[in-house]
């Protein structure tokens, strides 16, 4: 160890005192050229969480790598591939429905790349992982086509039905370039001036008549109550009534029922009649005062004269 010092050492002592070693500090310098290639070319690698990684030699694709350690010879090169979720943002995506109505939107694609297609990626799209660029091509191709197979109206009613339409059609897309959707996010459609004036005045419209029909149904409610409040009381009335008539029904019934009884009893009895006759002239007879009438027609029958018998 000491004869390594003394040989890298630029300092040399001699008979004719303490000179500088040239070759010494020559030899200094290469040493840390040399550790300083080592180092930049150390074959082991590290490969961060999320990231995936290809290996290529002469540019040729030999390995890929997922996150964690990876052994790199000096003639390889490792490029750092991103896993994890990316944003492609859609700024005025354009598109036609099916009524001819042109519609405009701006949209979140999310995606990312799929990990066992690292390498087909490297190839043949991005040496990064970033498929923004094939990602906002293939979402304005999705978006004219699906808004093609609905009215403009229908893109409002069914959003839902929308993305997902074209959440799925995008997916085919993607996975042919070695990625996948996780979500597509709408900002909301943009309509002609004139298509959205004439959809105003429609809503007005149906405002307008959904408050005549609201006011003819209460009229009608009202007029209908008014009805039954009247036949009510005329069925009151006519209760009333049909009380009233049934009352003097039973009582004249009565009185007849009583004439009939009294005339069946005086005809099986002409004794009967007789005695009555008799009780009404004593009658007569108790209540005279004594004095003759003073007018008299002439078949009206004298008091008492012919009652001898």
């Amino acid at each position: 160890m000491r004869k390594l010092i003394q040989l890298l050492s630029p300092i040399k002592h001699t008979a004719r005192g303490t000179i500088l070693d040239l070759w010494a500090i020559a030899r200094i310098v290469l040493l840390l050229i040399a550790l300083m290639v080592v180092i930049a070319n150390w074959p082991l690698r590290t490969v961060p969480t999320g990231y995936g990684g290809v290996i290529t030699t002469m540019g040729k694709i030999v390995d890929t790598q997922g996150d964690g350690p990876a052994w790199v010879w000096p003639w390889q090169k490792l490029s750092i591939f991103n896993l994890r979720l990316e944003r492609a943002p859609v700024k005025n995506a354009q598109g036609g429905t099916k009524d001819m109505q042109p519609v405009a939107v701006d949209m979140l694609v999310s995606y990312s790349i799929i990990p066992n297609r690292m390498a087909e990626v490297f190839e043949k799209y991005s040496r990064d992982g970033d498929l923004s660029a094939n990602v906002q091509a293939a979402t304005a191709e999705v978006f004219k086509a699906v808004t093609a197979r609905y009215k403009a109206v229908e893109l409002v009613e069914k959003r839902n039905d929308v993305s997902a339409s074209i959440r799925d059609a995008l997916g085919v897309k993607l996975r042919v370039l070695g990625a996948q959707v996780i979500s597509v996010d709408m900002t909301g459609f943009a309509f002609s001036p004139d298509y959205m004036a004439a959809v105003n005045d429609k809503v007005n419209q149906e405002q307008k008549r959904q408050a005549a029909d609201n006011k003819l149904k209460t009229v009608e409610s009202e007029q209908k109550q008014k009805v039954a409040i009247a036949e009510a009381e005329a069925s009151a009335a006519k209760a009333t009534a049909d009380g009233a008539a049934y009352v003097v029904t039973k009582a004249a019934e009565a009185e007849a029922q009583s004439i009939r009884v009294k005339a069946q009893a005086l005809a099986q009895n002409k004794d009967l009649l007789e005695l009555r006759r008799i009780e009404v002239e004593a009658t007569r007879a108790e209540r005279w005062d004594g004095k003759l009438p003073t007018t008299m027609y002439g078949s009206a029958p004298i008091p008492f004269i012919g009652n001898a018998k």
